[in-house]
């Protein structure tokens, strides 16, 4: 790369030879210093490179003719000195055999960029860098335009490249901050819609596959990989009576019941087409305030190139994928769930990256955004890298896009995708393919540092969000604040429910009298954190089958297992999310390439399902004393903890001012009757739920709507039916 002065060509107002052939080439790594205006001796001499041109006439914007400039190279440079006394912006008319065309010359302008924002993304404590980084539609100098920058401190030349500019490296080269490695250029003129990348040539001089912009708000439909020219959000919400509820609630002490969707496969046109985020908002809002859900759950909706990693494997942070239309679709679906009073969570991935090459993989040259070493910067499961996370400028770009999501977006949550693979070094490691910490241990310090950091600051911008982890270990305190010592996360998913009641349920009834502790050592745990309980996508995939085939039994028992099941989770302590379809107990295994088998509800049992989760959502939504408590063990109380023989479990929820709750699954296929049961009060209780009602598709057995406890105990006679869980309300 050459940045050479020729002193003899200064005093001319020309350009050196090899300041010429630098920009011609497309090499030169200061591109401000050559093009536009500069002074000399005699005045101000303008300089230009436009490929293909063969005259060049320079006016004032006001049309003032300044003069032609001289042909310096073929290629395209053209210089000469204008009748100016002062630096002002200036517009070109171009010309060749074929065309004539004209345009503001972008290295007139200064830099928008300033020193503040210099201080504080240096520093890493920028909270707004997506109002600065990426492609934002802007006046600069009082002319439209659009601003790039982009972060590539390791980089020789950096330059804007699109369909505006024939996808030419030389002619939009930017202007390089050198205090926090960022580049930058003003494109007058250039409007939203167009699709852009970054031509970037490394420190050792190679040329790098071109890259999408890291805070890129819209990008291209797969398979192109281009970023676009997004116009800025002008949404006019209104939903701040649903905000407003969330900011001024505990929502430890709230209903919270999560409806995951995989926005590509809940449903599809009948030619595989996905639906757009319109017509989702038409067909699944509705749908979701009819089941009683609080909560949508998408699996990632940020830009991603590959359909079957379902949207983990992400290369557009900041993007709302486009095959679902324009990110302003997006927003009108948050809106109209929110007016609806419906939440929406977005999974969120910051633990590893793919390494597409448009992506952030070396992204200017050397690994940036990931670790260098392989033992720390390679995930071995996912073939993906992984966040440097010890790195602020990535921290800052990270805790960013949290914050991009719930500001620009209004998104209730972010469920944080594999914790644990972030807090541990050898996750997923041999012996010798991870590097200790400096202390020597295997806990991933700067990791921590970062969940830490994210959690404190989107609580502090963004009252009322809240932050999912789903974390798979014992790590301490994931969900405790982070002055208290924790990671500082609002819920953890309760994996170990998942995995210890569904290996339950698919043992035979006569063999579960052996294994009663699936069930019990739950609760030995259920109150170190707040829980969320997942029946999530990971269950029904990969061979996994679907939760209805993951009962045992035939036919009969398997849709009553199900359906004891859920009415058990939803009694049991922890906010409850369920994964799309397994609502109506979808027969096939998940699949994201087609929609769901919604024809399964003209079938009784299925249909049965769906009314019994919807009714349970009621329930448990109308009931303090079944969310109000979830995350405290004053909440909770046995009443039958050791009835093996019978595979007969029963617990109270209880709380202050609320009637208590009586929850009963016999998880046998015999029906019990005159099964005593140690009630928390004396008095009528009335049976609310019975999964084995004929409604459900059940056989019917049940307590004629009541029973009566009576006695020192409180014993009630209860009838218990088959494979069924009862919830009883005190009421009176």
């Amino acid at each position: 790369m050459t940045h050479g002065r020729d002193t003899n060509r200064k005093s001319s107002g020309s350009a050196s030879p090899a300041d010429v052939k630098a920009i011609v080439a497309g090499t030169h790594g200061d591109p401000f210093s050559v093009l536009g205006l500069h002074e000399w001796a005699g005045g101000l001499v303008a300089r230009c490179f436009l490929p293909g041109a063969e005259d060049v006439m320079a006016f004032t914007l006001d049309g003032e003719k300044l003069g032609a400039l001289a042909l310096r190279d073929p290629a395209g440079f053209f210089e000469g000195p204008v009748s100016l006394k002062t630096r002002q912006l200036l517009r070109y008319e171009a010309r060749n055999a074929d065309a004539e065309w004209q345009l503001v010359d972008p290295y007139c302008f200064g830099p928008v960029l300033g020193p503040m924002d210099d201080y504080y993304i240096g520093e890493g404590s920028h909270l707004r860098l997506f109002d600065k980084l990426g492609a934002h539609l802007i006046e600069h100098g009082g002319v439209p335009g659009v601003h790039f920058a982009v972060w590539a401190p390791n980089a020789r030349r950096v330059s804007v490249v699109g369909d505006f500019n024939a996808w030419d490296g030389r002619r939009h080269p930017m202007r390089r901050r050198a205090d926090t490695g960022i580049w930058e250029i003003f494109i007058p003129e250039l409007e939203a819609g167009h699709a852009y990348k970054y031509e970037i040539i490394g420190h050792d001089g190679a040329l790098l596959p071109l890259k999408a912009d890291p805070f890129a708000f819209r990008s291209e439909m797969r398979p192109a990989t281009a970023s676009v020219i997004a116009r800025p959000a002008s949404r006019e919400w209104g939903d701040s009576t649903h905000r407003d509820f969330w900011r001024a609630t505990d929502p430890r002490r709230q209903p919270i019941s999560i409806y995951e969707v995989h926005a590509g496969s809940w449903q599809r046109h009948e030619d595989g087409r996905f639906l757009s985020w319109d017509e989702l908002a038409d067909r699944l809002i509705p749908y979701v305030a009819d089941m009683g859900f609080t909560h949508i759950e998408f699996l990632p909706i940020s830009e991603h190139p590959f359909d079957p990693s379902w949207g983990y494997q992400t290369t557009g942070l900041y993007a709302p994928t486009a095959r679902f239309g324009e990110p302003e679709g997006f927003a009108r679906f948050v809106d109209g769930a929110h007016r609806a009073g419906i939440g929406v969570i977005l999974d969120w991935v910051p633990a590893h990256f793919p390494t597409d090459a448009h992506g952030l993989a070396r992204f200017d040259g050397t690994a940036l955004y990931e670790h260098e070493d392989p033992r720390q910067g390679f995930h071995p499961d996912w073939n993906t890298a992984i966040y440097n996370f010890g790195r602020r400028e990535v921290m800052s770009y990270l805790i960013n896009n949290a914050l991009f999501w719930a500001e620009r977006y209004h998104v209730d949550g972010l469920r944080v995708d594999a914790v644990a693979s972030m807090l541990y070094l050898d996750y997923s490691r041999k012996a010798d393919e991870w590097v200790p910490n400096v202390h020597g241990g295997r806990e991933n310090l700067e990791a921590v540092e970062f969940l830490r950091r994210m959690n404190a600051t989107v609580y502090g911008q963004h009252p009322g969000i809240m932050t999912i982890a789903e974390e798979s270990t014992a790590w301490p305190k994931v969900s405790r604040p982070v002055h208290d010592g924790g990671l500082g996360f609002g819920f953890k998913w309760n994996m170990g429910f998942m995995h210890d009641t569904l290996q339950y349920l698919a043992r035979e009834p006569v063999y579960r009298r052996h294994h009663h502790d699936d069930i019990t050592f739950g609760l030995v745990y259920a109150f170190s954190e707040n829980f969320v309980l997942p029946l999530s996508h990971d269950e029904v995939v990969h061979g996994k089958g679907s939760l209805l085939n993951k009962m045992a039994g035939d036919d009969w028992q398997k849709f009553a297992n199900l359906r004891a099941y859920y009415a058990f989770m939803w009694g049991y302590p922890g906010k409850k999310l369920l994964f799309m379809g397994q609502e109506f107990a979808q027969r096939n295994e998940w699949s994201e390439g087609r929609g769901l088998d919604w024809h399964l509800l003209d079938a009784p049992a299925h249909e049965g399902v769906r009314r019994l989760i919807r009714d349970l959502n009621r329930v448990y939504r109308e009931r303090p004393a079944l969310h109000a408590r979830d995350c405290e063990s004053e909440g909770f109380h046995w009443l039958i903890a050791d009835d093996r023989d019978n595979s007969v479990f029963a617990w109270a929820r209880f709380s202050p001012d609320a009637n208590p709750i009586v929850v009963i699954t016999n998880f046998t296929p015999v029906p019990r009757e005159s099964y005593v049961v140690p009630m928390p009060a004396g008095g009528r209780w009335r049976e609310i739920v019975n999964t084995d009602a004929a409604g459900y598709g059940g056989s019917g057995v049940g307590n004629g709507g009541q029973v009566h406890a009576a006695g020192d105990h409180f014993e009630a006679v209860i009838t218990l039916p088959p494979l069924a869980t009862l919830i009883f309300e005190l009421a009176n």
